[in-house]
């Protein structure tokens, strides 16, 4: 490999966008930005609380048990209507590890949520680099062991749970799935890992390929990882739970959505979990949408953005359909 690989172009339309972000997002993800960034929410609570609104659905926090027993907080949304068991979806914010809250990335699942009369669990799990690894992944999996438990209250089917989160939360999710496959916890009947973090150890042609461009180039990544693991990153002393890339055996996962863009740093480790999973066994879609840099949907208008999250709705609507 050299340092001077040729990316894939981005999409025309995408590219276009790629200038205003630029005027709104640092090229690279410092540390130093951690603070600045955790300072500006990612998701404006007021237009979230409309959108909700105009849909009929409803939120509640609770304050649960995390990893060693601290509190941490779900949120639960809902059809306001909503009666009898339908099916769940657990939801794990993405923000590369370091930043983002429990809110972010929820609407994307509000018109599944309509359609199939799903209730969804959104977890605060605890950020690095105050909350290293395992925290954010623990805080994950006891969220996920909270709803399976409250289930009937929450009026959800402890079969048809759904695991998704995008970025970090890919990665989140796909760590919790990978613990609740190996303690023998809650059974999650799919996971939806949308351009999902997996992989710490900075290896692939896309993390050399996204540098210094795009959006979360391969620094931000070595930012967010390393806040994650600290001095362990990329050494053989990180769990798959942490960096799932990492594992050898993905027998007994869910039927599996992932997607990304061509133009990412994460391309390269989501197709190489895709095809471990269609080894192994697993039912797995995969997409890698032409010319989308990570988190592309962010520019909604897109025909390549519009295709991508109808490909998502149809995955939704055949897994909690069925």
């Amino acid at each position: 490999m050299t340092d001077t690989l040729v990316r894939p172009p981005f999409d025309p339309e995408l590219e276009a966008a790629l200038t205003v972000l630029r005027e709104q997002l640092p090229a690279t993800f410092t540390p130093d930005l951690i603070p600045v960034l955790r300072a500006n929410p990612l998701t404006d609570p007021e237009a979230l609380q409309a959108r909700m609104a105009a849909l009929g659905l409803t939120r509640r926090d609770v304050i649960i048990p995390g990893y060693l027993g601290d509190d941490i907080v779900v949120t639960v949304i809902a059809k306001e209507r909503h009666t009898g068991t339908g099916p769940g979806i657990y939801h794990t914010h993405g923000g590369g590890m370091i930043i983002g809250g429990r809110m972010d990335g929820v609407e994307g699942f509000f018109s599944a949520i309509d359609r199939h009369d799903a209730v969804l669990v959104s977890v605060e799990y605890r950020l690095a680099p105050e909350f290293p690894d395992p925290y954010p992944v623990e805080d994950c999996y006891a969220g996920l062991v909270w709803t399976a438990a409250h289930a009937d209250e929450l009026g959800v089917d402890p079969a048809r749970i759904l695991i998704g989160g995008g970025s970090a939360g890919g990665g989140l999710s796909a760590g919790t799935a990978l613990l609740a496959r190996d303690r023998q916890g809650p059974a999650l009947f799919g996971q939806l890992l949308m351009c999902p973090m997996l992989d710490d150890r900075d290896a692939t042609v896309s993390t050399q390929q996204i540098d210094g461009i795009g959006v979360w180039d391969r620094g931000s990544n070595v930012t967010g990882w390393t806040a994650l693991l600290g001095d362990r990153r990329g050494s053989d002393d990180v769990s798959i739970y942490a960096a799932p890339a990492r594992a050898t055996d993905l027998s007994g996962l869910p039927s599996t959505y992932i997607d990304c863009g061509s133009a990412e740093v994460f391309r390269d480790e989501d197709v190489a979990y895709a095809t471990k999973l269609w080894e192994a066994g697993v039912q797995a879609e995969l997409h890698v949408w032409a010319g989308g840099f990570h988190g592309f949907e962010m520019v909604p208008h897109a025909t390549v953005s519009r295709a991508a999250t109808a490909a998502r709705e149809s995955w939704l609507d055949r897994i909690l359909g069925s």
